[in-house]
């Protein structure tokens, strides 16, 4: 595994769009900006970006929980894809592997982990949406956090993004489905 930096970003969240205060939100994304070994070429074997991203979930996810200061509630996962790789190289850094981590960083995780992935160049902002993590159906913790890394990913790198918050989004007056029309 080739990572070339990792990052994390603390976001804390004390007014609602509107400037009203609320129950201080904190959310944390680790990053780690990792040399493709795929880019530039088609192959069919994706697995060994499985064992990278599995690898870097133990490695960055009790930190990122340790820095929330509170009990996790919400979590997430992204990659951006540096234009020489493809977008399947992203879904294969954020799928079969770093699940297993982020949920035994968390303490739990019975629902699916929210993802997004895509190609793009360096400095491209991605959202990483952010889900509750054991209640799937928790529409007042639907959200994300938008980040990104100046100078990655490079042509030939990924950014694996990995993201928890201690709470949903401020004031949320949605609730909980699922909703039937």
């Amino acid at each position: 595994m080739d990572v070339r930096k990792t990052l994390f970003v603390k976001e804390v969240v004390e007014t609602d769009g509107y400037g009203e205060p609320c129950d201080p939100i904190t959310r944390v994304v680790a990053m780690a900006v990792v040399k493709n070994p795929f880019a530039g070429k088609f192959v069919e074997d994706l697995s060994p970006l499985f064992d990278i991203s599995g690898a870097l979930g133990e490695r960055l996810m009790g930190d990122a929980v340790a820095m929330l200061g509170a009990d996790p509630v919400s979590y997430g996962k992204a990659a951006i894809v540096g234009v020489d790789g493809d977008l399947e190289h992203g879904g294969a850094t954020i799928h079969p592997k770093l699940g297993k981590p982020m949920r035994a960083a968390v303490g739990g995780g019975d629902a699916l982990i929210p993802s997004n992935a895509k190609v793009a160049a360096a400095g491209t902002a991605i959202d990483l949406p952010l889900g509750h993590k054991d209640e799937a159906w928790s529409f007042d913790h639907f959200d994300t956090i938008t980040v990104m890394v100046g100078d990655a990913p490079r042509a030939d790198e990924i950014v694996i993004c990995m993201g928890v918050a201690d709470g949903g989004r401020p004031h949320p007056r949605v609730g909980s489905g699922p909703i039937t029309d």
